[in-house]
């Protein structure tokens, strides 16, 4: 079998190169009109950065798993195609700001067409809305040759920073197809692929609709428990609750459980806002208001959350951030990935610039994408790998992304170079904050009583 991908980004790249480890008598190619990101993905310097994934590359690449920009010559010689084109949000017409641009994925399947001289499965990896392989299968019949397609829905539930874990070892894989005979040897198909690895008992079926709404609806209730702590932690702080306390009694409830239970800055990353706006788009074009008001209140409550940790900021600083240098700690929207798309200090920094601070940033892995993300604030802003070097003569740092290495700094070597008073956010909890009072920081986390010696 030849497995074709289009679009070697954090999803086609990853899922591909799983495929051709776990299958070595599968050929798998993954193309991409980006000639340099396909040539980062045959060097040592993998375009993305999650932890596990140069080795499997290392181990598959030349042997069965293949980078190509010739998107054409791989689509005619492919048995199945994986389509993993970036669908992000529209900004401009109708549904901008909302719906989903489907501009490349249209693109992409008409390409398919044009390629293909003979029998296809098609299957649809980038997040869509529901019944848009409804829309692919009219495109790929519209030839009226007599190569035949079946448009399969195969969502990915990936998380980045443990995605080469969640491929080995996934809690599910969902296939859904049409109820027809082709459509039942397609699906039969694709889980003969992922059944080389995958339990069984794993590898769901479905429609294709249930499929596609799937994906939507699992980004939407991970965010839900997300913008759901971080609204108790605005009463906790009120209150004097500790969040962290309330979190872990609600998560030893089994009916509840307790992950996506840490309150923090809010969630980011390149699936749940883009998707939880995409299913209210799809709920205000089926006339549920009220629903689609539902799911925009999860958004609107990340936003509160990223907003109101500035005003704690300028609340704990004397009310001013005006000329004061404050570390980033962080920019990545989570730990284990360089990836920044939707990070929560991306709306931080930008709203500490606005006030005039001089913002420093230090990230691991990220620091190359902060520079595009905030390109317009030139040199309104620093960049910093060395976390030291960040915190040299700042009046506060925030803690922007959990990565394990911020918790084993040499706070007191920090806090002896800071202006006084030094003050610490912890815009995700990770940190031994009565350790940190005790060198001598004001310390304010999310949903905690603030530890102040002022």
């Amino acid at each position: 079998m030849n497995i074709l991908c289009i679009g070697a980004g954090y999803v086609g790249g990853p899922t591909m190169a799983m495929i051709a480890l776990k299958c070595p008598e599968v050929k798998v190619t993954v193309v991409d009109i980006n000639a340099a990101r396909i040539a980062a993905w045959q060097s040592d310097s993998l375009p993305i950065y999650e932890p596990g994934l140069q080795e499997v590359v290392r181990a598959c690449l030349g042997r069965n798993l293949f980078f190509s920009t010739d998107v054409d010559a791989a689509i005619a010689a492919a048995d199945m195609i994986f389509v993993s084109v970036n669908t992000p949000t529209k900004t401009f017409g109708q549904g901008a700001g909302r719906a989903a641009d489907l501009q490349y994925w249209e693109k992409t399947a008409r390409q398919i067409l044009a390629n293909s001289k003979t029998d296809k499965i098609v299957v649809e990896k980038s997040t869509l809305p529901v019944r848009t392989a409804a829309a692919m299968q009219r495109i790929l019949d519209s030839g009226g040759g007599d190569v035949k397609f079946e448009v399969l829905s195969n969502p990915e539930f990936l998380a980045e920073g443990t995605a080469i874990k969640d491929l080995q070892n996934p809690d599910r894989v969902l296939i859904g197809g049409h109820d027809t005979d082709a459509g039942r040897r397609a699906v039969a198909a694709l889980v003969d692929v992922y059944a080389h690895w995958v339990p069984r008992e794993r590898i769901l079926t479905s429609n294709v609709w249930s499929s596609e709404l799937s994906k939507l609806a699992a980004n939407a209730f991970l965010a839900q428990r997300v913008s759901s702590i971080n609204a108790l932690s605005a009463l906790c702080e009120a209150t004097e609750a500790d969040v962290c306390e309330v979190s872990r009694a609600i998560g030893m409830d089994s009916r509840i459980g307790a992950k996506f239970l840490n309150a923090s800055v809010g969630f980011g990353g390149s699936c749940f806002k883009k998707d939880i706006l995409n299913l209210v788009y799809l709920c205000e074009t089926y006339g549920l208001t009220e629903v689609a008001a539902y799911w925009q209140q999860v958004v609107s409550m990340n936003d509160y959350q990223q907003d109101r940790f500035v005003r704690n900021m300028l609340s704990r600083m004397f009310n001013t951030v005006s000329g004061k240098r404050i570390a980033l700690f962080g920019f990545a929207f989570k730990k284990d990935t360089g990836d920044t798309r939707e990070s929560p200090a991306i709306r931080i920094a930008r709203q500490l610039v606005e006030e005039r601070a001089q913002v420093v940033i230090s990230d691991p892995k990220a620091l190359a994408n902060a520079k595009v993300d905030l390109r317009d604030l030139g040199d309104r802003v620093q960049y910093e790998s060395d976390p030291y070097a960040a915190a040299e003569g700042a009046h506060a740092i925030a803690l922007m992304t959990e990565w394990d290495c911020y918790a084993t700094l040499d706070y007191q070597r920090i806090y002896d170079r800071m202006m006084k008073p030094a003050s610490f956010f912890d815009g995700r909890n990770r940190l031994d904050h009565a350790a940190l009072y005790q060198i001598g920081f004001n310390v304010y986390g999310i949903g905690k009583t603030a530890l102040s010696h002022l």
